[in-house]
């Protein structure tokens, strides 16, 4: 893997939380297994209330294989998604 990082940002519909139930569990699985398998290193809801999610993968395919994957883009949850390579300067 190289030190490169990609964020991968999410704008969820407004009734995200009303709608996301039957799938966060399936969701959430693929980002925990995304993050054993070294290709996440964080991911969170944004907003309160949530109105999107941020993501930091370890290579731009790790992040588009998730995106293509995640049960909430398939569910109709995910209003846009952008992909970008990310410069850290502070942090580790």
């Amino acid at each position: 893997m190289s030190d490169a990082l990609f964020v991968v940002t999410y704008e969820y519909v407004d009734d995200v939380l009303e709608r996301r139930a039957p799938l966060r569990e399936a969701h959430l699985a693929l980002l925990r297994d995304a993050h054993a398998a070294g290709e996440a290193t964080m991911a969170g809801a944004v907003g309160d209330p949530v109105t999107g999610a941020l993501f930091v993968f370890r290579s731009r395919e790790a992040a588009e294989r998730f995106v293509i994957a995640d049960p909430y883009g398939e569910g109709g949850l995910v209003v846009r998604h952008r992909i970008q390579p990310w410069t850290l300067v502070v942090g580790a």
